[in-house]
């Protein structure tokens, strides 16, 4: 099989097991609101959630080796797009028609930027002094973005960067670990895990953080952030290239654009609470969970028990404002 079409099909499956998953957390997670994180460990849908969480991950690093970073990393935009019509057809309710407008829009970039960054497998690798400088440079960055106690989109846009840098230092890992000249377990291998370990976790800290002042901005934050810096990467230090020259740049922004506009409207985008009275008793509303709020797990296992990160809000047409 082509090597770019074996990168879009596995982010197509990673795609809708973090957005199964996801949904599945979220939803746990609200119906187990307060009654602590021991309560859902005795869960069988939970560890489901964490077993499809673990699969998703395995699927995207083998995605990295198939596909270049300017490829697979903004196909993670699917995750929002599977988790639209997962979560309206759990909560038993019609996708809006803001959200079909969002996934149309997301598609349709996603579609632009596949046909530019297409490219062989790749092969080449950051070497460990370009793996601990890419790692200086961005931690400093991180430290600047994420600095005072208030969640906002500065934690938002670190936790992108150092999700986006985790995933371009595990296509250095995946890459050489099956280079068969070198040994599996060389000391960059090693460092270079280490490092990716840091930053994913870092990643999923912060993605917390920026999702205490509310869901809709910082998600769309997170969403975009995470593959400009591994595109970055890619672009000025593994050689990528976008096909098409001047036009394919031209395609490539433009699509960016479209999708990064899909994002944004569906991370804005509500359920229509049409089916359900104004003055309802909230707890009628309980199973009305906001699909998008699922993607709190575009890393593994970032949803995970966080009720607070998808607050109710039944007189609001809107997670958050931007």
């Amino acid at each position: 099989m082509n090597p770019t079409l074996t990168a879009v099909v596995l982010s197509l499956f990673s795609a809708v097991a973090y957005a199964s998953a996801a949904v599945t957390q979220e939803r746990l997670a609200a119906r187990s609101a307060g009654s602590g994180t021991l309560r859902l460990l005795a869960r069988g849908a939970w560890w489901w959630s964490v077993a499809l969480n673990a699969a998703a991950a395995l699927l995207h690093v083998a995605a990295l080796k198939y596909g270049t970073l300017t490829l697979v990393q903004p196909l993670g935009a699917l995750t929002l797009v599977a988790a639209v019509p997962l979560g309206a057809r759990i909560a038993g309710r019609r996708v809006s028609s803001v959200e079909w407008r969002g996934t149309a829009l997301t598609l349709t970039g996603l579609a632009a930027l596949l046909v530019t960054a297409s490219g062989p497998a790749p092969d080449d690798v950051l070497s460990l002094p370009q793996a601990l400088a890419v790692a200086g440079t961005t931690a400093v960055v991180i430290g600047g973005l994420s600095r005072g106690a208030r969640p906002g989109l500065r934690h938002a846009t670190a936790s992108g960067f150092a999700s986006g840098v985790a995933s371009a230092l595990t296509q250095t890992v995946t890459v050489a670990a099956t280079d068969r000249s070198d040994p599996p377990l060389s000391a960059q291998v090693v460092v270079v895990a280490l490092l990716v370990a840091v930053f994913a976790a870092g990643g999923l800290l912060l993605s917390q953080t920026a999702y205490q002042g509310g869901l809709g901005a910082p998600l769309a934050v997170v969403t975009l952030a995470n593959p400009l810096a591994a595109a970055a990467i890619g672009l000025s230090l593994l050689g990528e290239r976008l096909q098409g020259g001047a036009a394919g740049l031209l395609l490539a922004l433009t699509g960016a654009s479209i999708a990064g506009w899909g994002v944004v409207t569906l991370s804005r985008s509500a359920p229509e609470s049409a089916a359900a009275p104004m003055d309802a008793a909230p707890d009628i509303l309980v199973d009305d969970d906001h699909p998008v709020a699922a993607v709190l797990a575009l890393e593994p296992g970032s949803a995970a028990c966080e009720p607070s990160l998808a607050p109710r809000q039944p007189n609001s047409g809107h997670l958050t404002s931007l």
